[in-house]
């Protein structure tokens, strides 16, 4: 198994990340070129103590990995974006 923090490389700050923690309960963060959804759901789930719903991996301009995580209606997306610094 991959520890998490050789797939999680940080969560995405930017204004658009931030407002879908408020509204949609969902977490953006950069993510290693190997990482899959099955891979990075148990990684996130173990790290942070959480369970997830629902996982987009696509890439952004920069050419960069990017997971979208959508949090169980349980736990609550902004705690986990203030354990991460993200707000």
């Amino acid at each position: 198994m991959v520890e998490a923090y050789e797939l999680i490389y940080y969560p995405l700050i930017s204004e658009k990340a931030v407002s879908m923690i408020n509204k949609e309960n969902k977490v953006t963060f950069i993510v290693n070129d190997k990482a899959t959804k099955t891979i990075l759901k148990k990684a996130i789930e173990e790290a942070y103590a959480v369970k997830i719903v629902e996982i987009n991996i696509l890439r952004d301009q920069k050419g960069r990995k990017k997971a979208i995580v959508k949090i169980d209606k349980k736990f609550k997306a902004e705690d986990l974006a203030t354990k991460l610094g993200v707000i």
